[in-house]
């Protein structure tokens, strides 16, 4: 059956496939609406078709994205069905600029399906981050954590499965079960808030799990809208802004006029200077590491791994308490 509708055919590729993330949580894109033709569209308020150049179309994007210009790109639209240990859900649903429908233990029955991190995943406490990990905990301590994450699972799941066996209300049913069991949801969002959700969590700062799904979400994004792709990652994901004190500071260093960029004579900048110039010691940190060459990140999907809906809903069935298989 034809369509009007436009289509991608990088898009069409991986259109209800699931991509897996983790042990046993994946990400699907089920429906897209738009692409970079549409942003260009509703930026020029234009039913033009045909007429432009994809050099042109590219020009436009990248200028609405270095300018800040982002209703356009409201235009896009993304439906994905994702399955995530609960934790990573809790903050993931901070990004409320996104319909959601989570599945509900209230009258669904939950897959016993935990998240259990790899040993290179497994590290003490950040002394430097209260968010964060860092350092290696060990092999004995991961040992005896996998453990106790069994012996908790087991008498949870245990629990779970026979309060249902003897009809007990599923709402009350569900109560104890962990953080680290996967839910699911159908989430929807537009190309602009999607792009602001991927800054914050394809971030090595944020939380290494939800890395990874944001990750694969990054790479569907590279497929349907391109040219929009590229521009957030030259001129979000990829750039820095600079505060006033640090513009003082390369000034001492940098000459900028109308023949380019050069070095200005003698030009030195020792730790004194930046102080002197208003940076604290993490500001000067931060700056240096603004100064590195960026490496382009690769966030292209991995299409063997790709499987089919009918693969991951069979597992998540045999997963349900085995009296209701």
């Amino acid at each position: 059956m034809e369509t009007k509708r436009t289509t991608i055919p990088a898009a069409e590729e991986i259109l209800g496939g699931y991509f897996p993330v983790l042990d046993h949580g994946f990400v699907s894109l089920v429906d897209y609406m738009g692409s970079d033709e549409a942003v260009e569209r509703a930026a020029r308020v234009s039913y033009g078709a045909g007429t432009r150049k994809v050099s042109q179309t590219r020009g436009l994007i990248r200028y609405l994205r270095r300018h800040r210009h982002t209703t356009p790109s409201e235009m896009v639209e993304f439906k994905f069905h994702c399955a995530m240990p609960m934790f990573v859900a809790r903050q993931w649903i901070r990004h409320r600029t996104a319909s959601v429908n989570e599945v509900s233990a209230r009258y669904s029955l939950m897959p016993l399906l935990f998240y259990t991190p790899e040993r290179e995943q497994y590290a003490l406490q950040s002394r430097s981050n209260n968010q964060g990990r860092e350092g290696d905990a060990g092999d004995e301590l991961y040992r005896e954590a996998v453990e106790r994450w069994e012996r908790l699972r087991a008498e949870a799941g245990e629990a779970y499965g026979w309060m249902l066996e003897q009809d007990v209300a599923r709402e009350i049913a569900r109560i104890d079960l962990p953080v680290s069991m996967y839910t699911q949801w159908y989430w929807k969002i537009d190309l602009h808030n999607l792009l602001h959700f991927l800054s914050l969590r394809v971030d090595p700062r944020a939380q290494w799990e939800i890395q990874q799904f944001a990750r694969v979400i990054a790479g569907m994004v590279q497929r349907v809208a391109p040219l929009s792709y590229e521009a957030w990652v030259d001129y979000d994901l990829e750039s820095r802004p600079l505060t006033r004190a640090e513009r003082t500071v390369l000034s001492r260093l940098l000459v900028a006029d109308e023949g380019g960029l050069r070095a200005r004579d003698g030009g030195v900048v020792d730790k004194e200077a930046l102080a002197g110039a208003g940076l604290s010691g993490r500001e000067m940190a931060e700056l240096i590491d603004k100064l590195q060459a960026p490496e382009r990140p690769d966030f292209d999907l991995d299409l063997e791994s790709m499987q089919a809906a009918e693969v991951v809903e069979a597992k998540m069935y045999q997963a349900v308490p085995g009296s209701f298989e």
